[in-house]
């Protein structure tokens, strides 16, 4: 599968365009729509982009959330449910998706406990942060419809 239209445009809603390279709130080097890396290598401070580059890197970042998200979910998912995938493993990335208990519920065709799973990937470095809490309302949102 691949992610839509609507989900890119949702995708890059809630990343939201930084032209300057700027620290998130993990304090990650982030710029455009939410890239951490150029080239394979760290986005660094003084950094800039235009809208169009910014474009670029966020189809090369999701590619990368798709196979992912192909490569690891064996149950079947509606485009909504992939498209609120990719952009939750956009933003939280591979490796913790790959290692968690969403994963494992999706796998068992427990979608309801999958869904449930969005409500705790809210904190980054231990805090709440009140942006992924409305983030991933939207993305179970998407998910559940």
């Amino acid at each position: 599968m691949q992610i839509s239209v609507k989900g890119i445009e949702m995708l890059k809603e809630l990343e939201g365009f930084r032209d300057k390279a700027y620290k998130d709130t993990g304090g990650v080097w982030t710029i455009g729509y939410g890239t951490t890396k150029v080239n394979g290598k760290p986005v660094q401070e003084g950094m800039t982009t235009t809208p169009q580059e910014a474009e670029l890197w966020l189809t090369t970042d999701l590619a990368e959330a798709q196979t992912t998200v192909n490569k690891e979910v064996r149950a079947p998912l509606t485009q909504s449910m992939f498209d609120a995938l990719v952009s939750f493993v956009y933003n939280v990335g591979g490796d913790a998706f790959s290692r968690s208990t969403m994963l494992l519920k999706l796998n068992q065709r427990n979608y309801l406990g999958a869904a449930c799973q969005f409500d705790r990937w809210v904190y980054d470095n231990g805090k709440k942060i009140k942006g992924l809490i409305a983030r991933r309302r939207i993305e179970r949102s998407l998910f559940e419809s």
